[in-house]
Parts: C-alpha cells; sequence; structure tokens
C-alpha cells in the first residue's frame, strides 16, 4: 500500500478562538458522532413507518447517501484536516475558514430535508461543494510539503465527488446511476481506509508491543492497492457481477495477508489496537461476501449483507477506533480509552454481527435484526458523544495548540 509519510513540524501561530476550530479534528469528529446518532435514529424511525424520508434521494437513498457522503466524509475530512500537519508541519484551515467547511457540511445534511422548498440543483449543488472544498483546503499544505506521495489524498476526494455526483444525477432526474455512485463510494472509502490502515495499524502495533517487528510484503501491498482501486472503478464503468467478485476475492486474500504480517497475539489485550484490527476484520469479511455473493450461496440478499458487513463493521468500527484514538493524542491526553469506551467497541461489532449475521441464521427475524443493529450503533456512539465531546470542545491538557 502507499506509504504516508511525515515532515518536521513548521512553527505556527496558535489559535486565539473557541478550542472546537483549534483544528479540523475536533469540530469534524464531533459533527461525525452527533450524526451517527441522528441519522441512524431518524431512519430507524422511518423504516418503523412512523416518519417519511424526504423524497430528493428517495426512501433508501437517503439512509445509503447520508452515511456514506454525510458520516464518513465528516470523519475523512477532520482526519486530513489534522493528518496533513503532521506529514507536512504546515497548518490547515483552522478558525473561521475551518468553521466555513464544517458550515458546508451541515448544509448538505439540511437541504434535502428541504426538498419542495428548496429548488432540487440547488440541493444538488450544496452538497456537491463539500468534498471538493476539502481538496482544495489541504491541497496548499500537501504541494508545499516535500513528500509528493501524500498528494493522493486530493484527487481521491475529488473521484469520491464524482461518485456523489451519479447520486446526484439520478435525484434530478437525469440518469440512473445512484447504485454505481454509492458503490463507488463505498470502495473508495475501504480503499482510503486500508491505504492509512496499512500505515497505522503496524505503526501502533509496534508501539504498544515491544519488539514486535510487523511485515510488509511490497507485491502484496500493490495487489491491495490494485485490486482495490478496480473495484471502486468498476462500478459506474462496468458493474458485472463476475468482475467484482473476482476482484473482491483477490482483494481479500491480499488484506488478511497484510494483517497476518502486522499481527500479535497481544493486540487484542489492547482495547485501542483490538478495534481497529476487527474493523480490520469486518473489511475481510466484507470483501469476501461480496465475492460469494454472485454464487446464491447462503442468501438472495448476500451482496446486501456484504455492503453492511464493509460498512458497519469495516467503516464503522474503524473509524469508532480511530477519532477515539485521535481525539485523545491530539488533545494532550494517554492514548487509553476508559473502559466504557471499550464496551462501546464491543456494542459496535455486536452491531454489525446482527446486522450480517442475523439474517443469515435466522431471516424470519430480519426487521427485528435491522432494529437491534441500529439500536446499538446509537447506543456505541452516545457512549463517544457523551466521553468525548468534552475533550474535543476544550483545549489541549498540555497547553499546545490544536
Amino acid at each position: 500500500m502507499l506509504k504516508i509519510h511525515s515532515e518536521p513540524s513548521k512553527p505556527s501561530l496558535p489559535h486565539q478562538g473557541p478550542a472546537i476550530l483549534a483544528l479540523g479534528f475536533r469540530p469534524f469528529f464531533s459533527v461525525a458522532g452527533l450524526a451517527a446518532v441522528i441519522l441512524l435514529g431518524i431512519w430507524l424511525v422511518a423504516w418503523s413507518g412512523q416518519l417519511s424520508l424526504p423524497a430528493y434521494y428517495g426512501f433508501i437513498g437517503w439512509h445509503s447517501h447520508e452515511m456514506l457522503f454525510g458520516y464518513t466524509p465528516a470523519i475523512i475530512a477532520g482526519f486530513l484536516l489534522t493528518a496533513v500537519r503532521n506529514w507536512t508541519g504546515i497548518t490547515p484551515p483552522i478558525g473561521r475558514p475551518l468553521a466555513g467547511l464544517v458550515a458546508l457540511w451541515l448544509a448538505g445534511r439540511t437541504a434535502p430535508l428541504l426538498y419542495g422548498i428548496v429548488p432540487e440543483m440547488v440541493i444538488a449543488i450544496t452538497d456537491l461543494v463539500f468534498l471538493p472544498a476539502i481538496a482544495l483546503a489541504i491541497k496548499p499544505a500537501l504541494w508545499q510539503g516535500k513528500q509528493k506521495v501524500n498528494r493522493i489524498f486530493v484527487p481521491l476526494l475529488l473521484v469520491m465527488a464524482v461518485a456523489n455526483l451519479l447520486v446526484h444525477l439520478q435525484a434530478l432526474g437525469l440518469s440512473n446511476s445512484a447504485a454505481q455512485g454509492n458503490d463507488m463510494m463505498l470502495y473508495l472509502i475501504v480503499f482510503l481506509i486500508v491505504m492509512i490502515g496499512g500505515r497505522v495499524l503496524p505503526f501502533f502495533t509496534q508501539a504498544v508491543i515491544p519488539g514486535h517487528k510487523a511485515v510488509s510484503r511490497q507485491p502484496v501491498e500493490m495487489t491491495a492497492t490494485i485490486s482495490l482501486g478496480a473495484l471502486a472503478l468498476v462500478q459506474p464503468l462496468y458493474p458485472e457481477p463476475w468482475l467484482i467478485a473476482i476482484l473482491a476475492a483477490i482483494s481479500a486474500i491480499a488484506q488478511l495477508v497484510r494483517l497476518a504480517g502486522w499481527h500479535h497475539p497481544q493486540v487484542w489485550r489492547s482495547p485501542i489496537l483490538w478495534v481497529l484490527y476487527s474493523g480490520f476484520c469486518w473489511i475481510i469479511i466484507g470483501l469476501v461476501l461480496t465475492a460469494v455473493a454472485p454464487t446464491g450461496v447462503a442468501s438472495a440478499n448476500l451482496a446486501n449483507l456484504a455492503k453492511h458487513a464493509l460498512t458497519v463493521g469495516g467503516v464503522g468500527v474503524l473509524t469508532l477506533g480511530m477519532i477515539a484514538r485521535v481525539s485523545l493524542g491530539h488533545t494532550g491526553r494517554p492514548i487509553q480509552p476508559g473502559k466504557l469506551m471499550g464496551i462501546a467497541f464491543i456494542l459496535l461489532n455486536l452491531a454489525a454481527l446482527c446486522r450480517v449475521f442475523g439474517p443469515l441464521l435466522l431471516p424470519y427475524l430480519y426487521t427485528l435484526w435491522i432494529d437491534v443493529s441500529g439500536g446499538l450503533w446509537i447506543l456505541c456512539f452516545l457512549v463517544f458523544c457523551a466521553i468525548y465531546l468534552p475533550i474535543l470542545w476544550r483545549p489541549r491538557v498540555d497547553g499546545a495548540p490544536g
């Protein structure tokens, strides 16, 4: 996988305003945590038939879009607006410019709810501008940095914006491309996660377990990169089930070999490590189910369950683990989440188990499995909000900027 390099820090003026706008992870991890609760809460009420969702995206479309293009881009924005300072030594937008980016994200979540009042084209543009705006926000720092490989995130964000455009084109009645756009975004997110995971998981493991040396094999890294990138591209260009199955199988094997090279048995003793490893395992499970889905084995609904293994398990568990770690480290606190957060990590893995394997084992309880999974998701993010929002909104405990 591509390696993400850091450079020596360059002096920067301390932020003089509220702590919430001192660095990108603070507001974006905050709104992502709240969105995880609110968006799933709205969806569960709508799923029960007690609420009508706006017709712009459609019933299922709203849920898919808001998790893929709402919750997850908030995490991505918070991570990148924080990480580029470590990678380049240059501080990205903070203060009012950062508040403007958060306002763009909030506008994208609000506009579809005003469908029928706000013109459809305005809804589309409002949502579409966010990902390019984040790309423009990190570009100056990345282009001033000496490590050119880090610049990949700018085109990656722009390709994600193209995936979002495919969804909006269908909402505007101009195409039938929403499914391809959602699938394209899903695999781009997985690509981003495993790319960053290839850097942080072996590094974190070696930092926590003395004497452990993670193994990385270049042919495996290249195979993992190419297969996942191809999965994202075939969705809008040539979404043939047999091709998707082959690419998913190759990627699953490559990811499993990578994970085996980083792994040490002691990772399961550290919550901040095992949550990341369990999330990576869900990525592998999702890819395996994606590969098996076209065969019709086990369930005709296997493709949908595979996507939820990737989203609830892979994206959900990994992002929760990462934002928990980053929020502690970048506020000057020991990187040791408390017992309650460890329980939240378990609950989210249980949510993924219910959502993916519950319908396989007891399909006649399908609605119950969705309700239980969604409830567990909401509960674990309520725990995150209760613990971490005060941390994110207060200055660093060591007095350092950021």
